[in-house]
Protein backbone atom coordinates (compact mmCIF):
# COMPACT_ATOMS: atom_id res chain seq x y z
CA UNK A 1 0.00 0.00 0.00
CA UNK A 2 1.01 3.64 -0.35
CA UNK A 3 3.16 5.13 2.41
CA UNK A 4 1.31 7.63 4.61
CA UNK A 5 3.83 10.14 3.24
CA UNK A 6 2.53 9.57 -0.28
CA UNK A 7 -1.09 9.93 0.82
CA UNK A 8 -0.35 13.22 2.58
CA UNK A 9 1.68 14.45 -0.38
CA UNK A 10 -1.21 13.73 -2.76
CA UNK A 11 -3.63 15.51 -0.43
CA UNK A 12 -1.45 18.64 -0.23
CA UNK A 13 -0.95 18.69 -3.99
CA UNK A 14 -4.72 18.53 -4.40
CA UNK A 15 -5.10 21.34 -1.86
CA UNK A 16 -2.66 23.47 -3.84
CA UNK A 17 -4.67 22.82 -7.01
CA UNK A 18 -7.93 23.67 -5.24
CA UNK A 19 -6.44 26.95 -4.02
CA UNK A 20 -5.46 27.80 -7.60
CA UNK A 21 -8.87 26.88 -9.02
CA UNK A 22 -10.68 29.10 -6.52
CA UNK A 23 -8.39 32.04 -7.22
CA UNK A 24 -6.72 31.82 -3.83
CA UNK A 25 -3.33 33.12 -2.78
CA UNK A 26 -0.72 31.88 -5.29
CA UNK A 27 1.95 31.99 -2.58
CA UNK A 28 -0.15 29.69 -0.37
CA UNK A 29 -0.60 27.26 -3.26
CA UNK A 30 3.17 27.13 -3.76
CA UNK A 31 3.69 26.55 -0.04
CA UNK A 32 1.52 23.44 -0.17
CA UNK A 33 3.16 22.24 -3.39
CA UNK A 34 6.55 22.46 -1.66
CA UNK A 35 5.17 20.71 1.41
CA UNK A 36 3.79 17.92 -0.78
CA UNK A 37 7.22 17.32 -2.33
CA UNK A 38 8.96 17.44 1.04
CA UNK A 39 6.58 15.04 2.77
CA UNK A 40 6.59 12.63 -0.18
CA UNK A 41 10.39 12.53 -0.21
CA UNK A 42 10.93 12.41 3.55
CA UNK A 43 12.73 9.29 4.75
CA UNK A 44 10.69 8.81 7.94
CA UNK A 45 7.08 7.59 8.00
CA UNK A 46 5.00 10.66 8.95
CA UNK A 47 2.57 8.46 10.88
CA UNK A 48 5.36 7.81 13.39
CA UNK A 49 6.16 11.48 14.01
CA UNK A 50 4.74 13.92 16.54
CA UNK A 51 4.15 17.63 15.94
CA UNK A 52 7.78 18.51 16.59
CA UNK A 53 9.07 15.73 14.36
CA UNK A 54 6.77 16.82 11.52
CA UNK A 55 8.03 20.40 11.77
CA UNK A 56 11.57 19.16 11.18
CA UNK A 57 10.55 18.17 7.63
CA UNK A 58 11.66 20.89 5.19
CA UNK A 59 8.79 23.23 4.14
CA UNK A 60 6.51 21.91 6.90
CA UNK A 61 5.52 24.55 9.43
CA UNK A 62 3.24 24.31 12.45
CA UNK A 63 -0.01 24.81 10.50
CA UNK A 64 0.88 22.20 7.90
CA UNK A 65 2.06 19.79 10.59
CA UNK A 66 -1.32 20.11 12.33
CA UNK A 67 -3.05 19.28 9.05
CA UNK A 68 -0.92 16.13 8.73
CA UNK A 69 -1.92 15.05 12.23
CA UNK A 70 -5.56 15.82 11.42
CA UNK A 71 -5.41 13.63 8.31
CA UNK A 72 -3.69 10.77 10.15
CA UNK A 73 -6.30 10.89 12.91
CA UNK A 74 -9.49 11.44 10.88
CA UNK A 75 -8.63 10.48 7.29
CA UNK A 76 -9.64 13.98 6.19
CA UNK A 77 -8.64 17.63 6.53
CA UNK A 78 -11.43 20.13 7.08
CA UNK A 79 -9.76 22.90 5.05
CA UNK A 80 -9.46 20.60 2.05
CA UNK A 81 -13.07 19.43 2.39
CA UNK A 82 -14.26 23.04 2.51
CA UNK A 83 -12.54 23.86 -0.78
CA UNK A 84 -13.74 20.64 -2.40
CA UNK A 85 -17.32 21.66 -1.60
CA UNK A 86 -16.87 25.01 -3.37
CA UNK A 87 -15.75 23.51 -6.67
CA UNK A 88 -18.16 21.80 -9.08
CA UNK A 89 -17.42 18.12 -9.62
CA UNK A 90 -17.12 18.79 -13.35
CA UNK A 91 -14.15 21.10 -12.84
CA UNK A 92 -12.38 18.56 -10.67
CA UNK A 93 -12.93 15.90 -13.32
CA UNK A 94 -11.35 18.17 -15.94
CA UNK A 95 -8.24 18.76 -13.84
CA UNK A 96 -7.42 15.07 -14.25
CA UNK A 97 -6.51 15.82 -17.88
CA UNK A 98 -2.72 16.24 -18.24
CA UNK A 99 -1.69 19.62 -19.73
CA UNK A 100 -4.98 21.24 -18.57
CA UNK A 101 -4.35 23.51 -15.60
CA UNK A 102 -6.92 24.29 -12.90
CA UNK A 103 -7.64 27.85 -14.08
CA UNK A 104 -8.32 26.74 -17.64
CA UNK A 105 -10.54 23.93 -16.34
CA UNK A 106 -12.60 26.48 -14.40
CA UNK A 107 -12.85 28.73 -17.46
CA UNK A 108 -14.12 25.86 -19.60
CA UNK A 109 -16.75 25.02 -17.01
CA UNK A 110 -17.93 28.59 -16.51
CA UNK A 111 -17.81 29.77 -20.15
CA UNK A 112 -18.82 26.64 -22.05
CA UNK A 113 -20.47 24.45 -19.44
CA UNK A 114 -17.96 21.64 -20.06
CA UNK A 115 -18.34 19.10 -17.25
CA UNK A 116 -16.56 15.94 -18.47
CA UNK A 117 -13.60 14.76 -20.50
CA UNK A 118 -15.89 13.59 -23.32
CA UNK A 119 -17.60 16.99 -23.45
CA UNK A 120 -14.18 18.65 -23.55
CA UNK A 121 -13.10 16.52 -26.52
CA UNK A 122 -16.32 17.36 -28.34
CA UNK A 123 -15.84 21.08 -27.67
CA UNK A 124 -12.32 20.94 -29.11
CA UNK A 125 -13.44 19.13 -32.26
CA UNK A 126 -16.18 21.75 -32.68
CA UNK A 127 -13.53 24.51 -32.28
CA UNK A 128 -15.54 26.10 -29.45
CA UNK A 129 -12.48 26.82 -27.33
CA UNK A 130 -10.93 29.27 -29.78
CA UNK A 131 -13.19 32.14 -28.75
CA UNK A 132 -11.98 31.93 -25.14
CA UNK A 133 -9.13 34.10 -23.91
CA UNK A 134 -5.93 32.09 -23.56
CA UNK A 135 -7.09 29.25 -25.82
CA UNK A 136 -6.14 28.61 -29.43
CA UNK A 137 -5.25 25.82 -31.90
CA UNK A 138 -1.99 25.00 -30.09
CA UNK A 139 -3.76 24.84 -26.72
CA UNK A 140 -6.42 22.58 -28.25
CA UNK A 141 -3.74 20.26 -29.58
CA UNK A 142 -2.02 20.08 -26.18
CA UNK A 143 -5.30 19.33 -24.40
CA UNK A 144 -6.14 16.59 -26.90
CA UNK A 145 -2.74 15.04 -26.18
CA UNK A 146 -3.64 15.14 -22.50
CA UNK A 147 -7.00 13.47 -23.12
CA UNK A 148 -5.26 10.72 -25.11
CA UNK A 149 -2.84 10.16 -22.21
CA UNK A 150 -5.68 9.99 -19.72
CA UNK A 151 -7.68 7.53 -21.80
CA UNK A 152 -4.66 5.36 -22.61
CA UNK A 153 -3.98 4.93 -18.88
CA UNK A 154 -7.36 3.14 -18.63
CA UNK A 155 -7.31 2.92 -14.86
CA UNK A 156 -3.76 1.57 -14.79
CA UNK A 157 -1.37 2.62 -12.03
CA UNK A 158 2.35 3.18 -11.97
CA UNK A 159 4.67 0.30 -11.24
CA UNK A 160 5.70 1.44 -7.76
CA UNK A 161 2.09 1.84 -6.57
CA UNK A 162 1.21 -1.70 -7.64
CA UNK A 163 4.47 -3.07 -6.22
CA UNK A 164 3.86 -1.54 -2.80
CA UNK A 165 0.40 -3.07 -2.60
CA UNK A 166 1.56 -6.45 -3.92
CA UNK A 167 4.40 -6.72 -1.44
CA UNK A 168 2.04 -5.92 1.43
CA UNK A 169 -0.36 -8.66 0.29
CA UNK A 170 2.44 -11.20 -0.20
CA UNK A 171 3.86 -10.46 3.25
CA UNK A 172 0.43 -10.86 4.90
CA UNK A 173 -0.51 -14.09 3.11
CA UNK A 174 2.92 -15.67 3.54
CA UNK A 175 2.28 -15.62 7.30
CA UNK A 176 -0.97 -17.59 7.02
CA UNK A 177 -0.59 -21.17 8.34
CA UNK A 178 -0.60 -23.61 5.43
CA UNK A 179 0.73 -21.11 2.87
CA UNK A 180 3.77 -22.83 1.40
CA UNK A 181 4.68 -20.24 -1.24
CA UNK A 182 3.39 -16.81 -2.20
CA UNK A 183 4.42 -14.23 -4.79
CA UNK A 184 3.04 -11.73 -7.29
CA UNK A 185 2.72 -12.65 -10.96
CA UNK A 186 1.26 -11.05 -14.07
CA UNK A 187 2.48 -7.81 -15.61
CA UNK A 188 3.94 -6.74 -12.27
CA UNK A 189 6.37 -9.65 -12.26
CA UNK A 190 7.25 -8.73 -15.85
CA UNK A 191 7.91 -5.15 -14.61
CA UNK A 192 5.67 -3.39 -17.08
CA UNK A 193 5.61 0.36 -16.60
CA UNK A 194 1.91 0.48 -15.64
CA UNK A 195 -0.26 -2.17 -14.02
CA UNK A 196 -3.98 -2.80 -14.51
CA UNK A 197 -4.48 -5.13 -11.57
CA UNK A 198 -2.31 -7.21 -9.25
CA UNK A 199 -2.10 -11.00 -9.54
CA UNK A 200 -1.11 -12.92 -6.40
CA UNK A 201 -0.33 -16.65 -6.45
CA UNK A 202 -0.30 -18.92 -3.41
CA UNK A 203 0.64 -22.58 -3.09
CA UNK A 204 -1.34 -24.32 -0.34
CA UNK A 205 -3.07 -27.65 0.25
CA UNK A 206 -6.13 -25.86 1.66
CA UNK A 207 -7.29 -22.62 0.12
CA UNK A 208 -9.95 -21.54 2.61
CA UNK A 209 -7.64 -20.10 5.32
CA UNK A 210 -5.74 -18.09 2.72
CA UNK A 211 -8.92 -16.77 1.11
CA UNK A 212 -10.32 -15.71 4.51
CA UNK A 213 -7.11 -13.89 5.40
CA UNK A 214 -7.08 -12.20 1.99
CA UNK A 215 -10.60 -10.78 2.21
CA UNK A 216 -9.96 -9.64 5.80
CA UNK A 217 -6.98 -7.44 4.86
CA UNK A 218 -7.57 -3.89 6.18
CA UNK A 219 -7.19 -2.23 2.79
CA UNK A 220 -9.76 -4.45 1.04
CA UNK A 221 -12.90 -2.37 0.41
CA UNK A 222 -14.95 -4.76 -1.73
CA UNK A 223 -14.98 -8.49 -2.47
CA UNK A 224 -15.83 -8.70 -6.16
CA UNK A 225 -15.88 -12.49 -6.36
CA UNK A 226 -14.91 -15.36 -4.09
CA UNK A 227 -14.36 -19.03 -4.75
CA UNK A 228 -12.23 -21.99 -3.79
CA UNK A 229 -9.49 -21.30 -6.33
CA UNK A 230 -9.80 -17.57 -7.05
CA UNK A 231 -10.89 -14.48 -5.12
CA UNK A 232 -10.99 -10.94 -6.50
CA UNK A 233 -11.09 -7.79 -4.39
CA UNK A 234 -10.86 -4.04 -4.79
CA UNK A 235 -8.67 -2.01 -2.47
CA UNK A 236 -8.88 1.46 -1.01
CA UNK A 237 -6.71 2.81 -3.80
CA UNK A 238 -9.13 1.49 -6.42
CA UNK A 239 -6.66 -1.18 -7.54
CA UNK A 240 -8.04 -4.69 -8.06
CA UNK A 241 -6.20 -7.72 -6.72
CA UNK A 242 -6.79 -11.31 -7.88
CA UNK A 243 -5.67 -14.17 -5.67
CA UNK A 244 -5.28 -17.69 -7.00
CA UNK A 245 -4.48 -20.68 -4.79
CA UNK A 246 -3.00 -23.80 -6.39
CA UNK A 247 -1.73 -27.12 -5.02
CA UNK A 248 1.99 -26.99 -4.19
CA UNK A 249 2.85 -29.52 -6.90
CA UNK A 250 1.34 -27.20 -9.53
CA UNK A 251 3.32 -24.14 -8.44
CA UNK A 252 5.78 -23.94 -11.36
CA UNK A 253 3.18 -24.36 -14.09
CA UNK A 254 0.82 -21.90 -12.40
CA UNK A 255 3.54 -19.29 -11.93
CA UNK A 256 4.55 -19.58 -15.58
CA UNK A 257 0.95 -19.38 -16.75
CA UNK A 258 -0.16 -16.44 -14.61
CA UNK A 259 3.02 -14.44 -15.23
CA UNK A 260 2.28 -14.26 -18.97
CA UNK A 261 2.42 -12.45 -21.22
CA UNK A 262 -0.45 -13.81 -23.30
CA UNK A 263 1.73 -13.76 -26.42
CA UNK A 264 4.56 -15.59 -24.64
CA UNK A 265 2.16 -18.21 -23.28
CA UNK A 266 0.79 -18.87 -26.75
CA UNK A 267 4.34 -19.62 -27.90
CA UNK A 268 5.05 -21.97 -24.98
CA UNK A 269 1.77 -23.82 -25.56
CA UNK A 270 2.76 -24.19 -29.23
CA UNK A 271 6.04 -25.74 -28.06
CA UNK A 272 4.05 -28.14 -25.87
CA UNK A 273 1.83 -29.19 -28.78
CA UNK A 274 4.96 -29.76 -30.88
CA UNK A 275 6.15 -32.22 -28.22
CA UNK A 276 2.69 -33.87 -28.00
CA UNK A 277 2.10 -32.28 -24.62
CA UNK A 278 -0.52 -29.98 -23.11
CA UNK A 279 0.48 -27.01 -20.94
CA UNK A 280 -1.93 -25.39 -18.47
CA UNK A 281 -1.78 -23.64 -15.10
CA UNK A 282 -1.88 -27.08 -13.45
CA UNK A 283 1.07 -28.65 -15.21
CA UNK A 284 2.54 -30.11 -18.34
CA UNK A 285 0.63 -33.22 -19.38
CA UNK A 286 1.08 -36.03 -21.87
CA UNK A 287 -1.66 -35.67 -24.50
CA UNK A 288 -2.28 -39.39 -24.97
CA UNK A 289 -2.18 -40.65 -21.38
CA UNK A 290 -3.16 -37.45 -19.58
CA UNK A 291 -0.36 -38.06 -17.09
CA UNK A 292 1.24 -35.02 -15.46
CA UNK A 293 4.89 -34.86 -16.44
CA UNK A 294 6.21 -31.75 -14.67
CA UNK A 295 4.70 -28.76 -12.83
CA UNK A 296 6.51 -28.12 -9.55
CA UNK A 297 8.98 -25.45 -10.79
CA UNK A 298 9.13 -23.07 -13.74
CA UNK A 299 12.60 -24.34 -14.58
CA UNK A 300 11.44 -27.91 -15.13
CA UNK A 301 8.46 -26.76 -17.21
CA UNK A 302 10.70 -24.78 -19.55
CA UNK A 303 13.29 -27.55 -19.61
CA UNK A 304 10.72 -30.14 -20.72
CA UNK A 305 9.77 -27.77 -23.56
CA UNK A 306 13.40 -27.71 -24.68
CA UNK A 307 14.02 -24.21 -23.33
CA UNK A 308 16.14 -22.64 -20.61
CA UNK A 309 14.29 -20.74 -17.89
CA UNK A 310 13.29 -17.40 -19.40
CA UNK A 311 13.37 -14.37 -17.07
CA UNK A 312 9.89 -12.86 -16.60
CA UNK A 313 11.02 -9.46 -17.92
CA UNK A 314 11.72 -11.06 -21.32
CA UNK A 315 8.38 -12.86 -21.67
CA UNK A 316 6.80 -10.59 -24.30
CA UNK A 317 7.29 -12.70 -27.47
CA UNK A 318 10.06 -10.44 -28.71
CA UNK A 319 12.32 -13.26 -29.77
CA UNK A 320 13.02 -14.80 -26.38
CA UNK A 321 11.81 -18.25 -27.46
CA UNK A 322 14.12 -18.29 -30.49
CA UNK A 323 17.05 -16.94 -28.44
CA UNK A 324 16.44 -19.63 -25.82
CA UNK A 325 16.44 -22.38 -28.44
CA UNK A 326 19.79 -21.10 -29.72
CA UNK A 327 21.22 -20.77 -26.22
CA UNK A 328 21.59 -17.00 -26.70
CA UNK A 329 19.45 -15.51 -23.94
CA UNK A 330 21.30 -12.54 -22.40
CA UNK A 331 22.62 -12.61 -18.84
CA UNK A 332 20.41 -9.72 -17.77
CA UNK A 333 21.72 -6.87 -15.65
CA UNK A 334 20.55 -7.03 -12.02
CA UNK A 335 20.34 -4.48 -9.23
CA UNK A 336 23.23 -6.31 -7.54
CA UNK A 337 25.42 -5.44 -10.55
CA UNK A 338 25.10 -1.69 -9.93
CA UNK A 339 28.23 -0.06 -8.54
CA UNK A 340 26.82 3.45 -8.36
CA UNK A 341 24.26 6.08 -9.26
CA UNK A 342 25.21 8.80 -11.76
CA UNK A 343 22.25 11.23 -11.51
CA UNK A 344 21.13 12.58 -8.12
CA UNK A 345 20.24 15.92 -6.53
CA UNK A 346 20.61 17.68 -3.19
CA UNK A 347 18.94 20.63 -1.51
CA UNK A 348 21.42 22.91 -3.24
CA UNK A 349 18.83 22.97 -6.04
CA UNK A 350 15.52 21.13 -6.08
CA UNK A 351 16.43 18.14 -3.91
CA UNK A 352 15.11 17.71 -0.39
CA UNK A 353 18.13 16.35 1.50
CA UNK A 354 21.57 17.86 2.11
CA UNK A 355 24.65 16.43 0.45
CA UNK A 356 25.83 14.52 3.52
CA UNK A 357 22.51 12.67 3.91
CA UNK A 358 22.44 11.63 0.26
CA UNK A 359 26.06 10.44 0.43
CA UNK A 360 25.45 8.44 3.60
CA UNK A 361 22.38 6.80 2.04
CA UNK A 362 24.42 5.86 -1.03
CA UNK A 363 27.11 4.33 1.19
CA UNK A 364 24.45 2.24 2.97
CA UNK A 365 23.43 0.85 -0.41
CA UNK A 366 26.96 -0.47 -0.84
CA UNK A 367 27.85 1.62 -3.87
CA UNK A 368 31.47 1.95 -4.92
CA UNK A 369 30.91 5.42 -6.41
CA UNK A 370 28.17 8.03 -6.38
CA UNK A 371 27.60 11.17 -8.44
CA UNK A 372 26.00 14.42 -7.30
CA UNK A 373 24.50 16.23 -10.30
CA UNK A 374 22.61 19.32 -9.21
CA UNK A 375 21.00 21.57 -11.81
CA UNK A 376 22.98 24.12 -13.77
CA UNK A 377 22.04 27.85 -14.03
CA UNK A 378 19.85 27.80 -17.14
CA UNK A 379 17.03 26.41 -14.99
CA UNK A 380 16.56 29.83 -13.42
CA UNK A 381 14.30 28.67 -10.59
CA UNK A 382 17.24 26.74 -9.10
CA UNK A 383 19.31 29.95 -8.65
CA UNK A 384 22.55 28.16 -9.43
CA UNK A 385 25.76 30.20 -9.74
CA UNK A 386 29.37 29.35 -10.51
CA UNK A 387 30.30 30.14 -6.93
CA UNK A 388 27.64 27.86 -5.41
CA UNK A 389 28.65 24.98 -7.67
CA UNK A 390 32.36 25.40 -6.88
CA UNK A 391 31.60 25.52 -3.17
CA UNK A 392 29.71 22.24 -3.51
CA UNK A 393 32.65 20.75 -5.40
CA UNK A 394 34.95 21.56 -2.50
CA UNK A 395 32.51 19.89 -0.12
CA UNK A 396 32.30 16.81 -2.37
CA UNK A 397 36.09 16.55 -2.55
CA UNK A 398 36.29 16.76 1.25
CA UNK A 399 33.74 13.96 1.64
CA UNK A 400 35.29 11.72 -1.03
CA UNK A 401 36.31 8.38 0.43
CA UNK A 402 35.20 9.23 3.98
CA UNK A 403 32.10 7.00 4.07
CA UNK A 404 32.73 3.24 4.39
CA UNK A 405 30.87 1.16 1.86
CA UNK A 406 30.39 -2.56 1.44
CA UNK A 407 33.35 -4.39 -0.07
CA UNK A 408 35.53 -1.31 -0.66
CA UNK A 409 38.62 -0.36 1.35
CA UNK A 410 38.89 3.23 0.22
CA UNK A 411 35.36 4.27 1.08
CA UNK A 412 32.67 5.62 -1.23
CA UNK A 413 34.18 7.51 -4.16
CA UNK A 414 32.27 10.67 -5.02
CA UNK A 415 31.94 12.20 -8.46
CA UNK A 416 31.04 15.84 -8.77
CA UNK A 417 28.77 16.42 -11.71
CA UNK A 418 25.87 18.52 -12.90
CA UNK A 419 22.62 18.14 -14.80
CA UNK A 420 22.88 20.57 -17.68
CA UNK A 421 19.86 21.95 -19.48
CA UNK A 422 19.82 21.30 -23.23
CA UNK A 423 18.66 24.63 -24.63
CA UNK A 424 16.40 25.16 -27.66
CA UNK A 425 19.35 25.02 -30.08
CA UNK A 426 21.24 22.25 -28.24
CA UNK A 427 23.41 24.60 -26.20
CA UNK A 428 24.24 23.85 -22.55
CA UNK A 429 24.64 26.04 -19.49
CA UNK A 430 28.36 26.53 -19.01
CA UNK A 431 31.34 27.08 -21.37
CA UNK A 432 33.84 24.30 -21.97
CA UNK A 433 36.44 25.62 -19.54
CA UNK A 434 33.96 25.40 -16.67
CA UNK A 435 32.53 22.06 -17.79
CA UNK A 436 36.04 20.61 -17.83
CA UNK A 437 36.09 20.72 -14.02
CA UNK A 438 33.23 18.24 -13.61
CA UNK A 439 33.73 14.49 -13.30
CA UNK A 440 30.64 13.96 -15.46
CA UNK A 441 27.78 15.91 -17.02
CA UNK A 442 24.22 14.70 -17.51
CA UNK A 443 22.35 16.82 -20.07
CA UNK A 444 18.55 16.86 -20.27
CA UNK A 445 15.71 18.62 -22.05
CA UNK A 446 13.55 20.53 -19.58
CA UNK A 447 11.63 22.97 -21.80
CA UNK A 448 10.53 23.77 -25.38
CA UNK A 449 8.99 20.31 -25.71
CA UNK A 450 6.85 21.31 -28.70
CA UNK A 451 9.62 22.14 -31.14
CA UNK A 452 9.47 20.47 -34.54
CA UNK A 453 10.80 16.95 -34.93
CA UNK A 454 13.77 18.27 -36.92
CA UNK A 455 14.63 20.94 -34.33
CA UNK A 456 14.38 18.52 -31.39
CA UNK A 457 16.55 15.99 -33.19
CA UNK A 458 19.23 18.60 -34.00
CA UNK A 459 19.06 19.77 -30.40
CA UNK A 460 19.77 16.34 -28.92
CA UNK A 461 22.41 15.43 -31.50
CA UNK A 462 24.26 18.69 -30.77
CA UNK A 463 24.23 17.82 -27.07
CA UNK A 464 25.71 14.40 -27.87
CA UNK A 465 28.45 16.10 -29.89
CA UNK A 466 29.46 18.21 -26.89
CA UNK A 467 32.71 16.63 -25.59
CA UNK A 468 31.68 17.27 -21.98
CA UNK A 469 28.21 15.71 -22.11
CA UNK A 470 28.45 12.13 -20.86
CA UNK A 471 24.81 11.09 -20.39
CA UNK A 472 21.55 12.23 -21.97
CA UNK A 473 19.10 12.34 -19.07
CA UNK A 474 15.47 11.12 -19.38
CA UNK A 475 15.90 11.27 -23.18
CA UNK A 476 12.26 11.49 -24.32
CA UNK A 477 11.17 13.74 -21.39
CA UNK A 478 7.93 11.79 -20.92
CA UNK A 479 5.99 11.67 -17.65
CA UNK A 480 3.85 8.53 -17.64
CA UNK A 481 0.20 9.44 -17.92
CA UNK A 482 0.95 13.17 -17.80
CA UNK A 483 3.28 14.17 -20.63
CA UNK A 484 3.93 12.34 -23.90
CA UNK A 485 7.43 11.75 -25.27
CA UNK A 486 8.87 14.51 -27.43
CA UNK A 487 8.61 13.98 -31.18
CA UNK A 488 12.22 13.23 -32.11
CA UNK A 489 14.07 10.97 -34.56
CA UNK A 490 15.35 8.58 -31.93
CA UNK A 491 17.40 6.53 -34.36
CA UNK A 492 19.37 9.67 -35.28
CA UNK A 493 19.94 10.34 -31.58
CA UNK A 494 20.95 6.73 -30.95
CA UNK A 495 23.44 6.89 -33.81
CA UNK A 496 24.89 10.13 -32.41
CA UNK A 497 25.26 8.57 -28.95
CA UNK A 498 27.10 5.57 -30.37
CA UNK A 499 29.33 7.78 -32.52
CA UNK A 500 30.30 10.16 -29.72
CA UNK A 501 30.44 7.80 -26.74
CA UNK A 502 27.46 9.41 -24.98
CA UNK A 503 25.38 7.16 -22.74
CA UNK A 504 21.59 7.22 -22.66
CA UNK A 505 19.88 7.29 -19.31
CA UNK A 506 17.27 4.83 -18.13
CA UNK A 507 15.65 7.07 -15.56
CA UNK A 508 14.39 4.80 -12.78
CA UNK A 509 11.78 7.14 -11.34
CA UNK A 510 8.39 5.41 -11.79
CA UNK A 511 6.97 8.64 -13.24
CA UNK A 512 9.47 8.42 -16.09
CA UNK A 513 11.09 5.01 -16.80
CA UNK A 514 12.71 6.84 -19.68
CA UNK A 515 14.01 5.33 -21.96
CA UNK A 516 11.14 2.92 -22.54
CA UNK A 517 11.95 -0.74 -23.05
CA UNK A 518 11.03 -0.55 -26.76
CA UNK A 519 13.47 2.34 -27.23
CA UNK A 520 16.21 0.50 -25.35
CA UNK A 521 15.91 -2.43 -27.74
CA UNK A 522 16.44 -0.09 -30.70
CA UNK A 523 19.23 1.92 -29.08
CA UNK A 524 21.21 -1.20 -28.18
CA UNK A 525 21.20 -2.25 -31.83
CA UNK A 526 23.07 0.99 -32.57
CA UNK A 527 25.74 0.09 -30.01
CA UNK A 528 24.69 2.62 -27.38
CA UNK A 529 25.74 2.36 -23.74
CA UNK A 530 23.29 3.12 -20.93
CA UNK A 531 23.22 4.48 -17.37
CA UNK A 532 20.47 3.31 -15.01
CA UNK A 533 20.01 6.27 -12.66
CA UNK A 534 17.59 7.17 -9.87
CA UNK A 535 17.42 10.94 -10.53
CA UNK A 536 16.89 10.98 -6.77
CA UNK A 537 15.71 14.22 -5.19
CA UNK A 538 15.38 12.63 -1.73
CA UNK A 539 16.81 9.64 0.13
CA UNK A 540 13.80 7.33 -0.52
CA UNK A 541 14.15 7.94 -4.26
CA UNK A 542 17.42 5.97 -4.28
CA UNK A 543 15.31 2.83 -3.85
CA UNK A 544 13.65 3.32 -7.25
CA UNK A 545 16.66 1.73 -8.97
CA UNK A 546 14.77 -1.58 -8.97
CA UNK A 547 12.31 -0.15 -11.49
CA UNK A 548 15.07 1.15 -13.73
CA UNK A 549 16.72 -2.26 -13.66
CA UNK A 550 13.40 -3.91 -14.52
CA UNK A 551 13.08 -1.60 -17.52
CA UNK A 552 16.68 -2.32 -18.54
CA UNK A 553 15.96 -6.05 -18.39
CA UNK A 554 12.88 -5.60 -20.56
CA UNK A 555 15.28 -3.98 -23.03
CA UNK A 556 17.51 -7.09 -22.97
CA UNK A 557 20.46 -5.28 -21.36
CA UNK A 558 23.42 -7.02 -19.76
CA UNK A 559 25.72 -5.55 -17.11
CA UNK A 560 28.27 -4.73 -19.80
CA UNK A 561 25.73 -2.46 -21.50
CA UNK A 562 25.28 -0.34 -18.35
CA UNK A 563 28.17 1.97 -17.50
CA UNK A 564 27.38 2.25 -13.79
CA UNK A 565 27.97 -1.47 -13.34
CA UNK A 566 31.57 -0.99 -14.49
CA UNK A 567 34.62 -0.70 -12.20
CA UNK A 568 35.51 2.91 -11.44
CA UNK A 569 38.58 2.95 -13.66
CA UNK A 570 36.64 1.77 -16.69
CA UNK A 571 33.84 4.23 -15.95
CA UNK A 572 36.22 7.18 -15.66
CA UNK A 573 37.82 6.22 -18.96
CA UNK A 574 34.40 6.28 -20.61
CA UNK A 575 33.58 9.64 -19.04
CA UNK A 576 36.65 11.22 -20.62
CA UNK A 577 34.77 10.80 -23.91
CA UNK A 578 37.85 10.86 -26.10
CA UNK A 579 39.18 14.11 -24.61
CA UNK A 580 42.80 12.93 -24.70
CA UNK A 581 45.36 15.06 -26.53
CA UNK A 582 45.45 14.10 -30.20
CA UNK A 583 42.48 11.78 -29.86
CA UNK A 584 39.10 12.12 -31.50
CA UNK A 585 35.74 11.05 -30.10
CA UNK A 586 35.23 7.48 -29.00
CA UNK A 587 34.88 5.04 -31.87
CA UNK A 588 31.44 3.88 -32.90
CA UNK A 589 30.52 0.71 -31.06
CA UNK A 590 29.73 -2.34 -33.17
CA UNK A 591 26.15 -3.20 -34.01
CA UNK A 592 24.83 -5.73 -31.51
CA UNK A 593 22.58 -8.55 -32.60
CA UNK A 594 19.82 -8.52 -30.05
CA UNK A 595 17.10 -11.01 -30.87
CA UNK A 596 15.56 -12.76 -33.88
CA UNK A 597 13.04 -9.95 -34.32
CA UNK A 598 15.82 -7.48 -35.30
Amino acid sequence: MARPNDEVAALFQEYADLISITGGDAFKARVYEKAARSVGGHHADVSTLDLKGLQEIPNVGKSIAHKILEYLADGRVAAVEDLRAKIPAGVRRLTAVPTLGPRKALALYEELGVRSVDELADAIHQERLRDLKGFGPKTEQNILHGIELLRSAGGRVQLDVAMGLAEDVVAALSAVPGCERCTYAGSLRRMRETIGDVDILVAAERSAPVMRAFTALPYVTEVVGQGEKKTSVRTGRGLAVDLRVVPPDSWGAALQYFTGSKAHNIRTRERAVHHRLKLSEYGLFDVESGAKIVSRTEEEVYDRLGLPWIPPTLREDRGEIEAGLRGELPALVTEADLRGDLHTHTDLTDGLAPLTEMVEAAARRGYAYYAITDHAPDMAMQRMTDERMLAQRAQVRALDGTRPTRGRRGGLRLLHGTELNIGPAGEVDWPDDFLAGFDLCVASVHSHFNQSREALTRRLVRACDNPYVNVIGHPTTRLIGRRPPVDVDLDAVFAACARTGTALEINAHPDRLDLRDEDILRARRHGVRFAVNSDAHAVPHLDTMRYGIGTAQRGWLTADDVINTWPERRLRSFLRKGRWPGRTARRTLPRVRLCPCD
